[in-house]
C-alpha cells in the first residue's frame, strides 16, 4: 500500500508515529546470496570483535534525524557480501546499542523494526522509551540490514528523480498513463543496477538471518534474544529455519503471512488497509469521534481520489503537488495507528473542504522516507531491492489487468494502487529466491507470535499461519482486538506478556487473547 512496498510488510507504527509528530504538526530456505547452510544452526566463525564508540547522527541514507543522546554507542560488524564465499569480498552492518539499566543483565536483546528497508540505528533511540522495561535487564541492540541505510545501502535515484517519479500516475487509465508508468519503473530499476549491481543479489532476506548469526556471535550470546516487528517477524522466522537452536527468547509482532506469495500478500493487506479505513471511519462517526468538524465518508473519499487523477491539489511545497497515489498513501500512512487517525481527519478536511494537499503529502513523505529537507532515505530502494531478491515472482500488464477486479472489489479506496504495484520487481535485474520463505523451525524454543485484528498491514491471518509453520511447541500465539500494526506498548495485556517473555522467560499460554 506504500508507494514502496510491493509487499506486505511495514515500519512499526510506532516509528511512523514519530515522524508524523514531527511533521504533520507543522519453498527454498537458501535464496541468493544465502549460501549452502541448510537449517544445520550452524554459523562460520567470524573472530569479529565489536569496536563501541559514540553515535554519530543518522545520516541521509538512514532518514536523518539528531545524535543520540547520551547513552548509545555505534559500531560495524564485517560479514561477507556473499555468505557462499565466507573468505572474500567483505561488507560492514552498521550497528547501535543503549547498555542494560538494571543489575541483573541478561543479555543483548536485537530489535528489526521492519520495513524492508527500516534504518534500525536511526528508530531504535527514538523508541527507547517505549523499552524501558527491558531495557532494565536487557542490552538494547538494532542494526541497518544489508542493503539498508549504511550497511552497503542499496542506492537507485536522486531525491529530484524521485519527486518526479512520484508526480506520475501510478494506476494508468489510458496507454500514454500506462507507458509513463512502464518507462518510470524501467528508469528506476536501471539506476538501482547502475548505482548498486554488486550488491543487489546478496540482500535477501536468507542473507540477512545468516548476517543475525553473525551478530549474535559477535555480541558474545549463546543464543539470540530477537524482537521482529512486521518485516522482522518474516526475518525471525527464517532465522529461526536456519538456525533453530540458536533461538533465544523471541517475539515477532505483526506477523507477515509467510504463506502468501506476492498476489495473495498484495490483495491480504489490500484488505486489511480498507478494514482499518472501516474502523476509522465508524470511530469517527461515533459519538465524540469527530473533534473540531465533520467527519469524511468513503464516497467524499473515493470522489476525491477520482477528481486527483491526472489533477493534483496545491500544497505548500514549491513544485509539489498531491497527486492520486501520494493520497492513497498518505491515508494508509495514518492507518498504522490509531493515534494517527486525527492526522488523516486533518489531512481529508482539509483536501476535501480547502482544496489543499499539505497534510496527506506530509503523511505520503512518512511513509515514502522523504524528510522535511527534501532527502530521501533510501528505505524506497532496499525495500525493492529485498522484496525483489526475495520474490521469485515477476509480473505482466496483462497479469495485473486480470487481477484488478479482485482489487477493486476488496477496496474502492487502494484497491488499484496495490494491483498496479505487482509491476514493482519487474525487469529486475536479479532472480528471487523463493515463492514464500520457509519458516518451519522444530527444535527452536518458543516464539511468541502477536497479531491484531484491526492491523492494515499484517492482517491476524498472518500471525495464525506463522504460528502454524514455525511448528507445534514453536509458535505460541496471542491475538489481540484492537487497531494498529504493532501491539507493545499500545496494548498492555500484549505489553506484559512480552516482558514476561523476556524478562522473566514465562511463555504465555498458546492462544491468549487481548482486548
Amino acid at each position: 500500500m506504500s508507494p514502496t512496498r510491493p509487499r506486505a510488510a511495514a515500519l512499526a507504527s510506532a516509528a511512523l508515529a514519530i515522524t508524523l509528530t514531527a511533521t504533520a504538526c507543522g519453498s527454498g530456505g537458501t535464496g541468493a546470496g544465502g549460501g549452502t547452510g541448510g537449517t544445520d544452526g550452524k554459523a562460520a566463525p567470524t573472530g569479529a570483535r565489536l569496536d563501541w564508540k559514540p553515535c554519530s547522527a543518522p545520516t541521509a541514507a538512514q532518514g536523518g534525524g539528531k545524535k543520540p543522546g547520551k547513552g548509545w554507542e555505534c559500531a560495524k560488524l564485517p560479514v561477507p557480501l556473499d555468505h557462499a564465499k565466507p573468505d572474500g569480498e567483505q561488507i560492514e552492518l552498521a550497528l547501535i546499542r543503549a547498555k542494560a539499566t538494571g543489575g541483573r543483565r541478561i543479555g543483548s536483546l536485537v530489535f528489526n523494526f521492519g520495513g524492508p528497508g527500516g534504518s534500525g540505528v536511526a528508530t531504535l533511540p527514538g523508541l527507547a522509551d517505549t523499552y524501558t522495561a527491558l531495557r532494565s535487564r536487557y542490552d538494547l541492540v538494532s542494526f541497518d540490514p544489508r542493503g539498508v541505510g549504511e550497511s552497503a545501502g542499496v542506492r537507485c535515484q536522486s531525491d529530484k528523480e524521485l519527486d518526479a517519479a512520484f508526480q506520475i500516475d501510478g494506476t494508468p487509465d489510458d496507454d500514454a498513463e500506462l507507458r509513463a508508468t512502464l518507462d518510470a519503473n524501467k528508469a528506476y530499476v536501471d539506476a538501482c543496477a547502475k548505482n548498486s549491481g554488486k550488491v543487489l543479489p546478496h540482500v535477501d532476506t536468507v542473507a540477512a538471518a545468516r548476517d543475525m548469526d553473525r551478530l549474535r556471535e559477535a555480541l558474545g550470546e549463546k543464543r539470540l534474544h530477537y524482537f521482529g516487528i512486521s518485516y522482522g517477524t518474516e526475518l525471525g522466522g527464517v532465522y529461526a529455519h536456519l538456525f533453530p537452536k540458536n533461538v533465544g527468547r523471541t517475539v515477532l509482532d505483526a506477523v507477515v503471512d509467510p504463506t502468501q506469495d506476492s498476489v495473495a500478500g498484495n490483495l491480504g493487506q489490500t484488505k486489511g488497509f480498507q478494514l482499518a479505513l472501516d474502523d476509522y471511519l465508524k470511530d469517527c462517526a461515533s459519538p465524540g469521534g469527530a473533534k473540531g468538524g465533520s467527519c469524511p465518508t468513503q464516497d467524499q473519499i473515493t470522489a476525491l481520489l477520482k477528481e486527483l487523477d491526472g489533477r493534483p491539489l496545491p500544497t505548500a511545497q514549491p513544485g509539489r503537488g498531491l497527486t492520486q497515489d501520494e493520497a492513497v498513501n498518505g491515508i494508509a500512512a495514518a492507518l498504522y495507528s490509531q493515534e494517527t487517525w486525527k492526522y488523516l481527519t486533518a489531512g481529508l478536511r482539509e483536501a476535501i473542504g480547502k482544496g489543499t494537499g499539505n497534510t496527506l503529502l506530509l503523511l505520503f513523505d512518512s511513509l515514502s522516507g522523504r524528510s522535511p529537507d527534501g532527502h530521501y532515505s533510501n528505505l524506497g530502494a532496499a525495500n525493492r531491492a529485498i522484496s525483489c531478491a526475495d520474490s521469485d515472482q515477476r509480473f505482466s500488464v496483462d497479469d495485473v489487468r486480470r487481477h484488478l477486479p479482485e482489487f477493486r472489489a476488496a477496496s474502492p479506496v487502494f484497491g488499484e494502487s496495490a494491483a498496479w504495484s505487482l509491476l514493482s520487481c519487474t525487469g529486475w535485474p536479479v532472480k528471487g529466491a523463493w515463492r514464500t520463505p520457509e519458516v518451519s523451525a522444530p527444535g527452536a524454543a518458543p516464539i511468541v507470535v502477536i497479531g491484531n485484528t484491526g492491523d492494515p498491514a499484517t492482517p491476524l491471518a498472518g500471525a495464525e499461519r506463522m504460528a502454524e509453520k514455525l511448528g507445534k511447541g514453536v509458535g505460541v500465539r496471542i491475538t489481540v482486538k484492537g487497531e494498529g500494526h504493532g501491539m507493545y506498548g499500545v496494548n498492555a495485556c500484549a505489553t506484559k506478556a512480552v516482558d514476561d517473555r523476556f524478562l522473566e522467560d514465562k511463555v504465555p499460554a498458546d492462544g491468549t487473547t487481548c482486548s
